[in-house]
């Protein structure tokens, strides 16, 4: 990953952890709590692509792994959120352009239960039954309601923010810079044709003024 990459993702990823264990955690709200980095994640690779958002869930995840009040093992959410972020890659638009909504909120529907799923399938295989206690169908619903709510005030910003960091000045300046040379290219040969035609034109005239002279002067011997 390129480094401007890299630095707005573990920005974005660190105040998305911030607030979502400083305040939506504390919210209390029944089932599952908003996951902030999880639309996050999905706002970052459905702009860099499944390579880019599976790189980006797996240290979001591992973070989100070692802050407290993390009470489960190191690389459990890590694991999680990098198969989604490839699959979230996946869904990324050939030309980088959103055509409408639908897309990324059925995308941001199927990575809350998928992540909630997978979370809990990783816990049973590690012995935690927490899901159990709780409720996986009440877990479910809840995390797709929450997520889907706040995923139009996360999602186009964090989209926004990644593809405008995708437009480096330095690379633009150099396509501005081989664009111009490209342009002063066809100007000069443009040029060089213009100059061209100007003399052929001016020796067409030329050859005529001495042509039409010469009748003067061999009329002017027949007279």
């Amino acid at each position: 990953m390129r480094f401007n990459r890299m630095l707005l993702s573990t920005a974005l990823v660190v105040v998305a952890l911030v607030i979502q264990v400083s305040v939506l955690a504390r919210l209390h709200l029944p089932g599952a709590v908003p996951d902030l980095v999880l639309l996050t994640v999905l706002g970052l690779a459905m702009v860099y692509g499944h390579v880019g958002g599976a790189l980006i869930g797996f240290g979001a995840g591992l973070l989100a792994d070692l802050v407290p009040p993390a009470d489960h093992a190191a690389g459990r959410y890590a694991l999680v959120l990098c198969v989604i972020g490839y699959l979230a890659g996946l869904a990324k638009p050939e030309n980088g352009r959103l055509k409408s909504a639908s897309g990324p909120m059925a995308v941001v529907v199927a990575a809350a239960i998928g992540t909630t799923l997978l979370y809990a399938g990783v816990g049973a295989l590690v012995g935690d039954t927490a899901a159990r206690h709780v409720g996986l169908v009440s877990l479910l619903v809840t995390a797709a309601v929450y997520d889907l709510l706040l995923a139009p005030f996360v999602v186009p910003g964090i989209m926004a923010l990644a593809r405008r960091a995708e437009n480096d000045p330095l690379a633009e300046g150099g396509s501005g810079a081989k664009a111009a040379d490209v342009s002063s290219g066809w100007l000069s040969s443009g040029t060089g044709l213009r100059i061209g035609g100007q003399r052929g034109g001016l020796r067409a005239k030329a050859v005529k003024a001495r042509v039409a002279r010469a009748g003067r002067i061999k009329g002017v011997k027949r007279l």
